[in-house]
């Protein structure tokens, strides 16, 4: 599905970077890198890729902000007992834990458990966006690099 999505370019990016930052597992980095290879330009992807991931991360937020853990549970088979441990671990840092949100696997139920507790929405959007930022800038110029040597 991912090397499809590679085939639509910066669109296919988005895409991929979206679903990768919901409850799917999905890795946006196959495309990310597919398409630096191809010579797309960097910074483009950079903020394709980010805009997609934060968009993503955003609903996660506001689906945990719903506050119905059973919808999470049926829809999104999340454990209540889940939220409520990363509930406990985030009260005391706030919503800059949001920064984050582009973690593997608990990424995504951080910030589910920063919308049900009701975190600064403005601050969790600000400090996801400049985490999900900094690991696409890290991924793209590590790609880059790697691709030099060949």
């Amino acid at each position: 599905m991912l090397d499809g999505l590679a085939e639509f370019g910066y669109w296919g990016l988005l895409l991929a970077s979206f679903l990768a930052a919901t409850i799917l597992p999905l890795s946006s980095e196959v495309v990310f890198a597919a398409l630096i290879a191809a010579g797309y330009d960097i910074w483009s992807c950079i903020v394709y890729a980010t805009i997609g991931n934060s968009a993503g991360g955003a609903t996660c937020y506001y689906l945990g902000r719903l506050g119905k853990t059973e919808w999470l549970e049926k829809w999104f088979k999340i454990k209540p007992e889940k939220v409520d441990r990363m509930i406990l671990r985030l009260q005391r840092k706030g919503a800059v834990m949001g920064f984050f949100g582009f973690l593997p696997a608990i990424g995504d139920l951080m910030l589910v458990a920063l919308g049900f507790m009701r975190a600064n929405a403005p601050v969790v959007m600000i400090s996801m966006t400049a985490g999900k930022f900094l690991r696409y800038l890290v991924i793209a110029f590590g790609t880059d690099r790697i691709l030099s040597w060949f």
